[in-house]
């Protein structure tokens, strides 16, 4: 069923005392006696008796409304266990992020008491220190760091605690919802009452009926925007976690299966690391500093950073010698005073053939779960290659490129002090570049001066950050620009792959190409806004040569395709209607987000 991104260490009244990340469960284990063992607990999403996956399949609620549920995630945390012989085992220090979109089903315990048990529960959401603490402290797997839960809300505060999204037919097409249940008011509390047994590594499997949550609501349109993001005064986000709470089945518990070493230990969500590095030379080690703010990111464990490394990483990144003909460097197309990106539609690779998709800008890659516009490389290297071999942009045949190189005496020399000895090879070029990309960081904009009290946003860009971070809900007098939804946070995006309307029909299959789903055709990755006034065209394909026509695009351009982003299809069909004022005030936003120095590094 995947992982759950169980990790240790929730609760910081743990954190000091927990080793292990289950102190608490040893200390009642030597109290009721017995081994310690692992307990998964895995979730199965239903609709009524049927099990549905997300993206589902098309499901009715009771008005007869036919729905699409498109993302289901939570955070879990306080487990509790209650043993036959009156013991309780608070599982404390101990957490999840479930997404059943992105696979992740489950979450595993450590440190379970064997013996026999009459209940569970857990709270569905985290303690209000954790809600309200900084969140860029958490390492890089760690359920409540946000680039795994994609569950926090940044400098608005705290975590959504679930979220429940999707589209439905409403009179005119297609519509969304979007329901986040939030604010410490909204934890609620799950308990079973089941005879069970933990003997060994044990799994618990709890189903979850999504109608008991969306099925009894008639959907409505236009004004009545369906969502709710538990602000005060919202009756629904009460109502929507009451029914959350009811949703939850006992199902079973059974001997878990045997998946061999270390399986399910890590984050699904993140490409697993091979340990070790790659250095041998007289290297110095270049420390990686995360910018106050910012998530802690998952950097490769088996190319470690050191400043010789970066430096070779640098040289070739502007040496044409890697295309194919010797005319086109990496630089050629990601320009260090454009964010790295080239200002044009389509970049012209070595040959002068057009590419397909816009050149995407380079910096803040250590935070990227994946890369190209469909998300189809999971490493900076693998994408480095696909840049170097593509036909119709470096078009560079690795072993006849590593031959040039490596008969430059001097640049051999340097592979030998950062790899050990002087032989060149397509993979230590790749991680060569993958080591000086990552230096790249976007962290220092007039925003960010702003929110550390350096700088002052005008009256204008003030207003239009508000604009930014407001939802669109005019039935509770918000008339916000919505945009936090896939770009909030630091980064200022989810990396998520969406369908933001450009076309009822996409001629790209974007994400599909990768997946094969039908549901992810004309989804792309969502770009970071960080140095976005540098980065023009936008888009996948570049359509949209201003910020203006960006604004314009949200505000009244949206087409409804089939997989149309559920925050944008719970926007009525005349769009936002955000005054000329207030779009400009937005334009002016974005212009703080960009760096003076951007790509100067």
């Amino acid at each position: 069923m995947g992982n759950f991104a169980g990790q240790r260490n929730c609760r910081r009244g743990a954190r000091r005392a927990a080793q292990s990340g289950a102190w608490l469960a040893f200390v009642l284990a030597g109290v009721v006696g017995g081994f310690a063992a692992d307990l998964t607990v895995a979730l199965e999403p239903r609709w009524g008796r049927a099990p549905v996956t997300v993206p589902s399949a098309e499901v009715a609620n009771t008005a007869g409304q036919p729905l699409r549920i498109t993302r289901l995630a939570a955070l879990i945390s306080e487990v509790t266990l209650q043993r036959t012989d009156g013991a309780v085992v608070r599982l404390e220090g101990q957490c999840g992020a479930i997404d059943v979109g992105e696979g992740r089903r489950s979450f595993t315990l450590q440190g379970v008491p064997e013996g026999e048990y009459l209940g569970l529960a857990f709270v569905v959401g985290v303690p209000a220190d954790l809600n309200h603490g900084d969140p860029g402290r958490w390492p890089a797997t760690h359920p409540l760091n946000p680039l795994v839960n994609g569950l926090h809300w940044s400098w608005q505060g705290g975590y959504v605690f679930a979220a429940f999204e999707g589209t439905w037919g409403g009179p005119s097409g297609e519509r969304g919802f979007v329901y986040h249940i939030a604010t410490d008011a909204h934890r609620l509390r799950v308990a079973f009452a089941a005879g069970w047994t933990v003997q060994g590594p044990t799994t618990v499997t709890l189903a979850l009926d999504l109608s008991r949550v969306l099925g009894a609501r008639t959907l409505v349109a236009d004004e009545a925007v369906e969502s709710t993001h538990s602000g005060a005064g919202d009756t629904l986000a009460p109502e929507l976690a009451a029914a959350l709470e009811r949703a939850w089945f006992w199902l079973e518990a059974a001997p878990t299966p045997f998946r061999g070493p270390g399986a399910g230990t890590n984050n699904p969500g993140v490409p697993r690391r091979v340990s070790g590095g790659t250095s041998g030379g007289a290297v110095t080690p270049l420390a990686f500093t995360v910018p106050a703010g910012f998530p802690q990111p998952d950097l490769p464990s088996d190319n470690p950073l050191t400043v010789e490394g970066v430096a070779l990483g640098a040289a070739l990144f502007v040496d044409a010698r890697l295309s194919g003909n010797g005319t086109q460097s990496c630089a050629s197309c990601h320009l260090p005073d454009r964010a790295f990106g080239d200002r044009v539609a389509f970049s012209r690779g070595s040959e002068g053939t057009r590419g397909r998709r816009n050149a995407m800008p380079l910096f803040n890659l250590a935070w990227n779960p994946a890369f190209a516009w469909d998300g189809s490389r999971p490493r900076i290297r693998d994408q480095a290659l696909a840049a170097w071999t593509n036909p119709i942009e470096m078009h560079g045949e690795p072993s006849r490129v590593v031959a040039v190189l490596a008969g430059d005496l001097a640049l051999a020399a340097r592979f030998a002090v950062v790899f050990g000895d002087a032989t060149v090879t397509p993979e230590r070029v790749t991680l060569a570049l993958e080591q000086y990309l990552l230096t790249l960081v976007a962290a220092d904009a007039k925003f960010d001066r702003a929110m550390r009290g350096a700088a002052e946003l005008s009256a204008e860009e003030q207003r239009g950050f508000e604009l930014f971070s407001r939802e669109f809900d005019p039935a509770r007098g918000l008339r916000g620009a919505d945009c936090f939804h896939c770009h909030g946070g630091i980064l200022f995006s989810d990396y998520a792959a969406k369908n933001n309307g450009l076309d009822r029909e996409s001629a790209d299959p974007g994400r599909a190409t990768v997946t094969g789903q039908a549901t992810d055709r004309g989804k792309f990755k969502t770009p970071s806004l960080r140095n976005v006034a540098l980065t023009a065209p936008y888009m996948h394909d570049g359509r949209f040569a201003t910020l203006e026509d960006v604004v314009s695009h949200y505000d009244h351009g949206v087409r409804r395709g089939a997989n149309l982003d559920p925050n944008l299809a719970k926007h009525p069909d005349a769009g936002l209607g955000l005054s000329a004022e207030d779009q400009r005030a937005l334009v002016a936003f974005l212009r703080t987000l960009t760096e003076s120095s951007a790509g100067s590094r």
